[in-house]
């Protein structure tokens, strides 16, 4: 079983950026299609973005333009840079390994003025 850590949320301005992180355990991390997922208060999870082993990516439509995920299978971490944050991209993000079980802890990102 692969286990995830999330870090690098915090409180940012509209306009700003924040790079999140999510460190894999496990030496097969490079085979596994990983995500980052959001939810924010009183709604569904959603898809924000998703990086194949292969390093092909796919983006949610509120998101493309100004979020870029990618991978670097040497440091098993899958990594989400968010630029020009918006109050409504505020939720709870988590990490995950597409077709398991597994899923980080989650990081809140809280954009605000």
């Amino acid at each position: 079983q692969v286990q995830l850590v999330e870090s690098g949320g915090g409180l940012v301005q509209p306009g700003g950026s924040l790079r999140l992180s999510c460190a894999a355990s496990g030496s097969i991390f490079r085979l596994y299609t990983m995500g980052w997922y959001r939810q924010a208060p009183g709604k569904q999870r959603e898809l924000v973005a998703t990086v194949r082993n292969g390093g092909t990516t796919n983006y949610a439509d509120p998101v493309k333009g100004r979020f870029t995920i990618s991978r670097d299978n040497a440091k098993n971490t899958v990594y989400l840079q968010m630029n020009n944050l918006k109050p409504e991209d505020t939720a709870v993000y988590y990490c995950h390994t597409l077709n398991t079980p597994n899923w980080g802890q989650g990081t809140q990102v809280t954009v605000s003025s």
